[in-house]
């Protein structure tokens, strides 16, 4: 499972303005809403009800919100790299960042959490992070995002 087999350069957003989790989690849905073709609040839902189960805040400044739809034929995600670092109730207490949103189809067991492997692996490499946090642009990001880190990631 490769990032680029989920991620489009058009799902990366280079400044999220966000005062909340709730409200960032509505602007990715906005997003996810517009590749996917699928009603923002249906995202949205699904990605609260995921959160009442836990937080999908993962530490360092990083969450990977994610949920599974019925109406996917493939799996989406979408970046965001927040302006100003926001509460996310993660696991250590520090404001996040950097947000990975995955949405699966229901039927997408493995492959979802394949891919969320992946994204954490990515994700979990701090100097990898470092450079995603100061990246200029969408093209640039997107680059860091799927470049084969495999080898750096322990």
């Amino acid at each position: 499972m490769k990032i680029e087999d989920i991620l489009n350069q058009r799902c990366v957003v280079t400044s999220l303005q966000a005062s909340s989790k709730k409200h960032a989690l509505q602007e990715l849905a906005r997003k996810a809403s517009e590749a996917t073709g699928l009603v923002e609040r249906v995202v949205l839902d699904v990605l609260l009800e995921r959160e009442r189960l836990g937080t999908t805040g993962i530490g360092c400044g990083i969450a990977i919100p994610h949920g599974k739809l019925p109406d996917l034929d493939k799996l989406y995600g979408c970046f965001a790299r927040l302006e100003t670092p926001i509460d996310f109730d993660s696991v250590d207490n520090e404001p996040v960042d950097l947000i990975f949103l995955l949405l699966a189809p229901e039927s997408a067991g493995a492959d979802h959490l394949k891919a969320l492997a992946r994204i954490s692996r990515v994700l979990r490499n701090a100097a990898h992070c470092d450079k995603l946090r100061i990246a200029a642009g969408s093209d640039k990001i997107y680059s860091l995002l799927t470049a084969d880190v495999q080898s750096r990631v322990a």
